[in-house]
């Protein structure tokens, strides 16, 4: 566990912080409602067997298609979001740059041949990039900080905002406490004209054995003229509707939609949920994420968008489906081809 891969645990200061936040109790940050992390019924032994036989359609018969875009080109004037799948993506927004929860890789555990992104959908690397103004971190889950990226991006980026305690693992890792800004929930941080705000999540964090060290959030983004929710990963809860009411109406909500199971239905959302998440926090285009990269559960790996799109269409909500790497340009066109149909 001494390997740097793993990041630290908060100490000092930071710990002090972390101690009076309201979030935090018993020794660990806590969720609004009681969350089990498993379901009453579900077991250890259970679990592994399933990961131990897990179907071949976790994983997609073929390489997945994409889009190669100039990142470094980007020149829209409304907010465009270009998605790399799993739940890392890029935002051009008011001539600023956002990248979200990069994973570039090629896996999402702690060694190299666990976790894999599937063939075709690692085509991006840290490389593509253009500066950063705002590198955003939701929480320390290998799936969404990774070491290998975050370092390798480091002297492209400007400013990080994550959630409260992951400046531990980014100071470890040799990043400058400058440039980190840790947001407890309903905390702010404004750069410019573009405002950043943690809201709540339903989920739990931690890269060891220990768990709740640290902070998950969701993020609200707001312009002038634009507002945008960045989920992070949560299970569905109150939270979605009263951030709904607080900072919405949102212009897209962004929100994870892959890797859930019966047996921890607490701290991913069912796609269905998904969508109703979407009409809670009165988004008017749902962004889904949080798959068609890695296998996390035991579900299809198209099972997601298809159970999502079902629930949409029943219930009237707008969703877009890109190609990995194809540009979102909000007011424009939304891409809405069920590419993942021709594999």
């Amino acid at each position: 566990m001494s390997l740097r891969i793993y990041g630290k645990l908060p100490s000092g200061e930071r710990l002090k912080k972390i101690q009076s936040s309201p979030n935090y109790k018993n020794g660990s940050f806590q969720n609004i409602s009681k969350t089990n992390a498993m379901a009453e019924d579900a077991s250890f032994c259970k679990m592994m067997k399933e990961f131990l036989n897990k179907p071949k359609n976790v994983a997609p018969p073929a390489n997945l298609p994409s889009i190669k875009t100039d990142l470094k080109k980007l020149n829209n004037t409304e907010p465009t979001i270009v998605w790399f799948g799993h739940s890392s993506y890029f935002i051009k927004i008011n001539n600023k740059t956002v990248l979200v929860d990069p994973v570039f890789s090629g896996n999402a555990a702690p060694v190299s041949f666990m976790v894999k992104a599937f063939k075709g959908a690692d085509v991006y690397t840290t490389e593509d990039f253009p500066a950063i103004d705002i590198l955003l971190l939701t929480h320390d889950h290998y799936d969404h900080l990774d070491h290998k990226t975050v370092t390798k991006l480091n002297s492209k980026v400007k400013k990080i905002v994550c959630s409260l305690g992951l400046g531990s693992h980014l100071e470890h890792w040799g990043i400058s406490k400058n440039k980190i800004n840790e947001l407890d929930w309903f905390e702010n941080f404004t750069d410019d004209d573009l405002s950043f705000t943690a809201t709540p999540a339903r989920h739990f964090t931690g890269r060891g054995i220990k768990r709740g060290q640290t902070l998950w959030s969701s993020f609200v983004l707001k312009t002038k003229t634009h507002h945008l929710f960045l989920g992070g990963d949560s299970g569905y809860d109150k939270h979605f509707k009263e951030i709904g009411e607080q900072f919405g109406p949102f212009d897209i909500s962004i929100l994870e939609s892959g890797q859930y199971n019966k047996s921890w239905p607490n701290i991913h959302m069912m796609p269905e949920e998904t969508v109703q998440a979407s009409l809670d926090l009165k988004a008017k285009i749902l962004l889904p994420v949080h798959w068609a990269k890695f296998s996390l559960a035991m579900h299809a790996w198209d099972e997601p968008i298809e159970r999502i799109l079902k629930k949409a269409n029943e219930l009237n909500v707008k969703v877009a489906t890109p190609h990995i790497g194809e540009p979102v340009v909000l007011g424009n066109s939304l891409p809405n081809k069920t590419w993942w149909q021709t594999l």
